[in-house]
């Protein structure tokens, strides 16, 4: 067995998948590829992974990290009680988060990309990152500059003509109340209403894996593909990385490589570089690991965007039909004048159906987020030094409180949609929603679930009294719409209870130039303090894109991988 290759990549998701296709692109470079999760061999897929509607792939355990909890919102100065740890859903499977997620595929702001650059990462500019957008992209719909026509992954909308009437009836309101539709939500980033861009073919998901790990890709005879295999730690002979470290079954303890390539997430990436000596010396300590390269800002710096959710009764002839799978066609993307907040920077997708059982098809949502949150003081740290213990997160969302103030502000916005005609005629009995512990057991796939979701569907579509009843005592619970929106101190209450995040983490390996502390790595990835070793996924954002992260991930990954294979051809040349 192989035990030394040219590049290791730790981790198969969105990322990883990329690398290992442009790495492996050259027969004379061996490339290992380590994924913790199942393999899914493109000719072997689950039903729910290639599903148009996502709501049973990303709430399978089968496919999710086991015990990875997370506390969310920031504590004040009142706050007194233990706070509450949530469990947090991320991929463990090949492909990552592109292989369960709702297969949104936007790109942010473009002057999100541009204020990476002004924060000292040379080269990441949007001028310079949209050839890399492109080269992922064939856009299905839409030509010209912004757009990818022979990329491997499709990227498709679902327009209004085969939109439930919930859909309809909401675009209607934002309509009515002075918003634009937008064709192409990857097109001129403005505000307005338009169909979601997803990487979605013939109703079947397109993940990364699928697109950059076909048949033809995993038949190169450099390119090895281990999955079901945990990295335990890294390899050091100095502060030259040198390898990895595995116990796994069937597998060596230790493989060599020239260089090493962290794509594990924003949450396990840095507990491995720390697990592995390379993070805040003195946390290091704490458990007793020895310090390879001190790197404060390794797990600081995490974002994510906070979101709140308002939800109704969907009348039957406005549901889900039968054009299409998918639950969530309908983006709103608005400005919200906050101070020293940028263009566009909310969002909200309308979401026709919550979730796979009966209950979700009867209940529709308007679920919003802040496209470009301020609140930036979230953390990954060390629970233990066993690789076997997931990491400590702690998200503190709303730390800034214009994050807060603008998600009051955005529920209002959200409830004066949900007040116009429009929006009525199909919907009923309104409530503020949470992803409450409650709402996560009942989506969990079991049959048990089934049974008690379809007794009370048919139950909610009886007589409206009833509903009504079942809706307040059941469904919803707690404040109602109208207490909220009578009292401003209770509304900053619901928000701070009910804010959750949307599976965005991000950021805790940032890239910062030279004179930039806490910037644990350099503009080309490289991490800062040690030889031979990257990281390269949505952890080395300098800061959240407005948007999706699935795109901006893969964006990376392209343009790195290109960084790299310039290396190797320049030195080869230098060579001759």
């Amino acid at each position: 067995m192989t035990t030394f290759f040219d590049y290791i990549i730790v981790g198969g998701g969105s990322a990883g998948s990329v690398l290992a296709n442009r790495l492996s692109a050259n027969p004379a470079t061996q490339v290992l590829l380590c994924e913790a999760g199942a393999d899914l061999p493109n000719d072997k897929l689950p039903a729910a992974i290639l599903d148009s509607y996502p709501g049973t792939a990303y709430l399978n355990p089968s496919y999710l990290w086991p015990d990875l909890r997370v506390t969310t919102v920031a504590p004040t100065d009142a706050t007194t009680a233990p706070r509450k740890l949530r469990k947090y859903e991320q991929a463990r499977i090949l492909g990552g988060g592109s292989s369960i997620n709702g297969q949104f595929f936007n790109r942010g702001a473009p002057s999100d990309y541009d204020d990476w650059e002004a924060r000292g990462v040379k080269g990441w500019s949007w001028e310079s990152v949209l050839p890399y957008f492109r080269k992922i992209e064939r856009d299905i719909d839409f030509d010209g500059p912004l757009h990818g026509k022979s990329g491997r992954i499709p990227v498709r909308r679902i327009f209004p003509d085969a939109w439930p009437k919930h859909a309809t009836a909401i675009a209607a309101a934002l309509k009515e109340s002075g918003y634009s539709y937008l064709p192409d939500q990857n097109g001129e980033f403005r505000d307005g209403y338009f169909p979601i861009a997803i990487s979605n073919l013939d109703e079947r998901r397109v993940s990364a894996s699928m697109g950059y790990l076909d048949a033809q890709t995993r038949q190169r005879p450099n390119l090895t593909i281990w999955t079901d295999t945990e990295v335990a730690g890294l390899l050091f002979e100095g502060t030259k990385c040198c390898g990895i470290r595995i116990e796994a079954p069937d597998r060596p303890a230790t493989v060599r490589a020239g260089e090493v390539i962290l794509s594990a997430g924003a949450l396990q990436s840095p507990a491995i570089l720390m697990r592995s000596g390379v993070g805040p010396a003195a946390h290091l300590r704490e458990h007793g690991i020895a310090v390879v390269a001190e790197s404060p800002g390794v797990g600081q710096h995490l974002m994510e965007h906070p979101s709140i959710a308002l939800a109704s009764f969907i009348r039957k002839p406005a549901r889900v039909n039968g054009s299409t799978r998918r639950h969530i066609l309908l983006g709103w993307r608005y400005s919200s004048g906050m101070r020293g907040a940028p263009g566009g920077d909310m969002f909200v997708s309308v979401v026709t159906k919550t979730s796979w059982h009966a209950v979700g098809e009867r209940i529709g949502t308007m679920l919003m987020y802040v496209n470009k949150p301020f609140s930036n003081v979230g953390e990954v740290k060390l629970a233990s030094a066993d690789w076997r213990v997931a990491p400590s997160i702690d998200f503190n969302f709303l730390s800034d409180e214009r994050d807060l103030d603008r998600l009051v502000d955005g529920f209002r916005r959200m409830a004066a949609v949900q007040a116009l005609a429009a929006v009525k005629e199909v919907t009923a009995d309104p409530f503020p929603a949470s992803y409450s512990e409650k709402v996560r057991q009942v989506a969990l796939l079991s049959r048990r679930n089934k049974v008690i979701t379809d007794v009370l569907a048919a139950l909610l579509d009886g007589p409206p009294p009833l509903r009504r009843l079942l809706m307040t005592r059941v469904i919803a619970g707690g404040a109602t719409l109208a207490d909220l929106l009578a009292d401003d101190a209770a509304l900053r209450e619901f928000v701070r209870g009910a804010c959750v995040g949307v599976w965005h983490p991000s950021c805790t390996c940032r890239m910062g130039s030279d004179d930039d502390p806490l910037a644990v790595t350099d503009h080309q990835a490289r991490v800062r303090g040690v030889q031979g070793l990257r990281v390269v996924d949505a952890s080395i954002f300098p800061h959240i894109p407005s948007g999706n992260i699935n795109f901006p991930t893969m964006m990376a990954a392209e343009k790195v991988a290109d960084m790299m294979v310039g290396q190797v051809a320049a030195a080869a040349e230098h060579m001759a």
